[in-house]
């Protein structure tokens, strides 16, 4: 389990993200089936709740919906719907803090725009 899960999240939000990362990489798409909760607890090997508290976010989030004695279903829209919110966390949570310290530092916005260029060129070439 120690490689499944970090100690910087707690896990029911860490498995709330792995089946989110699933829809916005296409492995799962709209009305695909999600493993069910037990097959999470058993491959995860975590307690059945930990799991349920991720799905229900999932759930209330519109992600995914349950069919009663069938399973749960990849939601109409929520590869759009998660997009969306990982852009706007995305400028939260990155962006608004290296301009924040790009400002600290004195770099123009040619310095930055340079600086991505040159890390993205070489996570490329690593690819």
């Amino acid at each position: 389990m120690g490689q499944l899960f970090h100690d910087n999240k707690p896990i029911f939000l860490q498995i709330k993200e792995k089946i989110e990362d699933q829809i916005v990489n296409n492995q799962l798409k709209e009305h695909d089936q999600i493993p069910s909760t037990t097959q999470m607890v058993q491959f995860y090997k975590v307690n059945h709740i930990t799991v349920s508290k991720g799905i229900n976010l999932l759930v209330e989030e519109n992600i995914i919906y349950k069919k009663r004695g069938v399973g749960m279903f990849v939601a109409e829209g929520a590869r759009e719907k998660l997009m969306q919110n990982r852009k706007e966390l995305f400028a939260d949570n990155f962006v608004l803090p290296m301009i924040q310290e790009a400002k600290k530092l004195g770099l123009t916005d040619t310095d930055i725009a340079n600086i991505i260029k040159k890390v993205k060129e070489c996570d490329l070439n690593e690819s």
